[in-house]
């Protein structure tokens, strides 16, 4: 399989699938650059190379149809100031005009094309409209990791058109190598930390884990779940009930594989979800009633903390409290900071986008961790062992 660094774009129009799914404020300007700049790397290559570059992505989900605040527009200043050059840009991602403004594109230039899900044959993945996405160039670049687990026109379809003319960008090479890194070619000990809501959400990747790590952090709002499982008393922390077995199973497993899962032994409890609710310290298996746990508490923080930082490997999805609330962020934080410290004594350490991406930003410690994903569901799945469409495509060839 062609590598993006021994490739020479010289004198090729090239097709480019990006992530460019980027937050926008009522004013629709960019709140968050980190996507963009993700991208930046596989553009430079194409253009320094002398070849032109036709970018395609989504934004949001305006379900089919031309919607105005889900234009790619909004991007297109914000893009040019990091890529150092004009970004032109066409209202459209197929038809006459598209056709007639890829063509007369010169080595060098970029072109921005419209939300490709202003089309429902995007996300139906159409080939006829993927055949007329191919029709633009004669390379085809996928560097939208993001939204390589769909099976959609401009990921999986598309590269179908290109019989050896295609290959991955640098942040789908990157992502394909942390991972290998995280689950075949891991030092030990190997601890992954799983947060966020739902154990419905992680429970796939639960499963996988219990093959491959030492130890096995369990935080966030699915813990509670584990706890009523246990007989804890939970107060009004979110729990679900259908899943309390499905816990019990996992704690079963986790003995029978002899990994150490790690449970918070403590949790910052409110009486309401929100940051100026009446807060105090509880047991996880004594919460008072009418509290719910929304972050993880200071004896919980010190056995995690201590737990990652003998770690050689780390793998990180999904905050441990509610951290977007001040009151609820200590947990969050000081995994971040246990994991940056792991890292700058050598270890690896893989955060797995959304919220945890998220939250290594907002603790400013994004440069001192190993790796940040930019795919939420596709690296989840990838992770899982699932076969992502928008990878084999290219793959397979």
């Amino acid at each position: 399989m062609k590598k993006i660094n021994q490739y020479n774009f010289k004198g090729k129009r090239v097709l480019v699938r990006l992530d460019l799914n980027v937050p926008l404020n009522e004013q629709f300007e960019v709140t968050d650059t980190t996507r963009i700049d993700a991208a930046i790397p596989t553009i430079k290559k194409i253009v320094n190379d002398g070849g032109a570059a036709i970018l395609m992505s989504h934004l949001g989900r305006p379900k089919g149809e031309p919607n105005g605040k889900f234009s790619l527009k909004h991007v297109v200043n914000v893009l040019s100031q990091k890529l150092g050059q004009e970004v032109k840009f066409v209202n459209d991602c197929i038809g006459e005009e598209v056709s007639q403004v890829a063509g007369q594109l010169d080595a060098g230039e970029v072109l921005l094309l419209e939300n490709l899900r202003f089309h429902k044959a995007e996300t139906e993945g159409d080939a006829g409209f993927a055949k007329k996405l191919a029709n633009l160039a004669e390379v085809y670049v996928n560097d939208a990791f993001g939204t390589a687990h769909r099976a959609h026109a401009s990921t999986a379809i598309v590269a179908s058109f290109f019989e050896e003319e295609k290959l991955f960008g640098f942040v789908i090479e990157q992502e394909l190598a942390a991972v290998d890194k995280v689950v075949q070619n891991n030092e030990r000990p190997f601890t992954a930390i799983m947060g966020g809501a739902k154990i419905s959400d992680k429970i796939m990747l639960i499963e996988k884990m219990l093959d491959k790590v030492d130890n096995l952090i369990i935080g966030g709002g699915m813990s509670y779940t584990f706890f009523k499982a246990m007989g804890g008393k939970v107060g009004k922390s979110l729990v679900e009930d259908d899943k309390l077995n499905l816990a019990r199973t996992i704690l079963d497993l986790a003995k029978e594989k002899e990994v150490n899962l790690s449970l918070p032994i403590d949790s910052v409890v409110a009486d309401d979800f929100n940051n100026e609710a009446q807060t105090q310290l509880a047991d996880n298996m004594e919460i008072p009633n009418g509290f719910m746990g929304l972050d993880i508490g200071p004896k919980a923080i010190e056995d995690f903390s201590e737990l990652i930082k003998r770690s050689k490997t780390i793998l990180w999805n999904g905050p441990v409290g509610v951290f977007e609330m001040s009151n609820f962020e200590d947990g969050t934080k000081k995994i971040a900071e246990a994991i940056a410290a792991a890292t700058a004594e050598g270890a690896y350490s893989l955060i797995g986008g959304g919220d945890s991406a998220a939250a290594v930003n907002k603790f400013d410690l994004q440069n001192q961790v190993s790796y940040i994903s930019t795919g939420g569901g596709a690296l989840l799945e990838y992770l899982e062992g699932k076969t992502l469409p928008g990878i084999a495509a290219i793959e397979d060839q």
